[in-house]
């Protein structure tokens, strides 16, 4: 007997076998037991998540007679009467599987649907089940789109798609919808242990742990791994073996690059870059695995109780080590670097070169606690730095001292803040408001109020404007206007009202003459033309259409 992978072998026949969709078998349970059933169904998601194999449960569910030829539709499939057997093995003539990537056309869904209306042979429904449906051509999806709302009473649809963006809405209205996830790692690594249990082949759990995440939320993708891996460890499944077999690294070089990190040591940081290079091990897998790894640590500082099951115990005990030593500020930033890291790995100029960088950035930057901002690594931060008095324009930040002063000692004012403290704000010289407005940072409903204001009078505290209407100097517009003033001249401005005629020059003013003018030399230019005038010319009447001509 030849022999049958896993992936087929191991395909769930029942809603009990299958594993991950919890929310997909509730509302179909629910359905068959209770004869609520549409005619089409539409199933989507990712590669190896039970599609098909969940159209296959299902049309045993209705077609199934019991063990005693007297059975109704269910949602427990007997397993043993003839539909459920044949389904099973792919013979039955009314469970018809179509590939839509290559039955696309118009022509292979007339077929489909002439056929569509005959009784079925031997079954209770007809089912068709079209994988891949978004390969159809836009006219085959037309031609179905009547017989998919209203089918005849023995034909049922399943539909299965792992891009439903390409389906168009007037079939998705026509199904019950419903999207399959992605399996996660405990899910993965409990079937496999169940599968390999039954099977008779040893394993670590290390090992299935790799494969799960490999698999990336594909249990078919999870058991063809773990046919390889199989093959590749002699009829076990071991840890070192499937790390070799993925190309994967060892956890041990990522545990010593978060040490590294925080011990600040360089040297040790390098000398495991260079031990990843010398086995030519993928740089990106290991930024990956890094942000795996930081992520558990940032989990474990934020929830120390959260469930570790997709850890082994070893390295679950170094994670919980290290979240006492980095703070989870740093660890957020070392995430953010390792996530761009990777993203930028092609652009550097070699591989090794783009990890190492990235880990050296790691090294470099710090968040300050205190502050909320990137600091320097430390031990690189120098205690005292003397600035001369004619280039400040801000402080910079003072380091911390290296011991505190005693409480009741009074702390001394650096020079640097003595100097800031002479005044050096701008004067409130106003020569021309329309330049002024111009240079706020201004938008909405402020810009209109500095727009359509007049400048009144001034002095050194605050300024005079004339609005004509009330309604634009609101208590809002106000605040932010004085906030732009502030940011302007560096020191608080008071705003003060008066409501009436404004007959002085505003910016609104000055800005709708320049565009008046610009309109009358743009009028005048076409006037001028040899060409239009050549047209005015020959052709009687004709003339420029006025609000035409626009400047550029």
């Amino acid at each position: 007997m030849s022999y049958q992978v896993l992936a087929r072998k191991w395909r769930p026949r029942n809603f009990e076998t299958l594993v991950g969709q919890e929310h997909v078998v509730r509302a179909l349970r629910h359905a068959l037991d209770e004869k609520r059933l549409h005619h089409a169904w539409l199933f989507t998601g990712t590669r190896g998540v039970g599609k098909t194999t969940l159209s296959r449960i299902l049309a045993k569910c209705l077609n199934c007679i019991g063990s005693d030829g007297n059975g109704g539709i269910t949602s427990k499939p007997c397993g043993v009467c003839r539909p459920c057997t044949e389904i099973d093995a792919g013979r039955f003539v009314d469970y018809i599987e179509i590939d839509a990537a290559s039955n696309r056309g118009v022509d292979e869904m007339a077929q489909l649907l002439e056929q569509a209306i005959y009784a079925p042979a031997n079954a209770r429904f007809k089912v068709y089940m079209i994988d891949e449906v978004h390969m159809l051509t836009s006219h085959a999806f037309n031609a179905m789109l009547k017989t998919l709302e209203e089918p005849p009473e023995h034909v049922k649809f399943i539909l299965a798609t792992t891009d439903p963006q390409k389906i168009p809405v007037t079939v998705l209205s026509r199904c019950l919808q419903f999207n399959l996830k992605q399996m996660p790692v405990p899910n993965i690594v409990g079937h496999l242990a169940h599968v390999l249990e039954q099977e008779g082949i040893g394993f670590e759990r290390g090992a299935l742990q790799l494969l799960a995440r490999a698999a990336a939320g594909s249990m078919r993708d999870a058991l063809s791994l773990t046919d390889q891996a199989i093959a590749y460890g002699a009829g076990q499944v071991a840890e070192a073996a499937v790390r070799n077999m993925l190309g994967a690294l060892d956890q041990t070089y990522l545990l010593r690059v978060l040490d590294a990190l925080a011990d600040s040591d360089g040297s040790a940081l390098m000398s495991v870059v260079d031990e990843i290079a010398s086995r030519s091990l993928s740089f990106g897998n290991a930024l990956q695995e890094i942000g795996g790894l930081l992520h558990r640590i940032a989990t474990i500082q934020m929830i120390p109780s959260a469930s570790t099951e997709d850890v082994v115990e070893a390295d679950d005990a170094h994670l919980r080590v290290l979240a006492g030593r980095l703070s989870p500020e740093d660890v957020q930033l070392y995430y953010q670097i390792a996530a761009h890291g990777r993203r930028d790995l092609s652009l550097a100029p070699d591989e090794v070169t783009g990890f190492s960088m990235t880990l050296l950035r790691m090294l470099a930057f710090r968040i300050d606690e205190g502050a909320g901002a990137l600091r320097p690594a430390p031990a690189r931060v120098p205690t005292a730095t003397v600035v001369p008095k004619a280039v400040v324009a801000a402080p910079p930040p003072v380091a911390k001292p290296s011991v505190p002063p005693a409480a009741s000692a009074p702390v001394a004012a650096p020079a640097v803040l003595a100097a800031v403290d002479a005044p050096v704000a701008k004067l409130l010289v106003i020569d021309d408001w329309v330049s002024l407005v111009s240079r706020l940072k201004l938008s909405g409903l402020t810009s209109q109020l500095a727009q359509q204001s007049e400048l009144v009078a001034h002095d050194d505290r605050s300024i005079t404007l004339r609005v004509p209407f009330k309604s634009l100097a609101s208590a809002v517009t106000l605040d932010k206007l004085k906030l732009a003033l502030a940011q302007s001249f560096g020191r608080p401005i008071g705003v003060n009202i008066e409501v009436g005629t404004v007959r002085g020059t505003t910016v609104a003013a000055v800005r709708s003459d320049e565009r008046a003018a610009r309109q009358a030399d743009a009028q005048a230019i076409i006037d001028a033309d040899p060409f239009v005038q050549a047209v005015v010319r020959d052709f009687g009447g004709a003339r420029v259409v006025p609000g035409s001509v626009k400047p550029v």
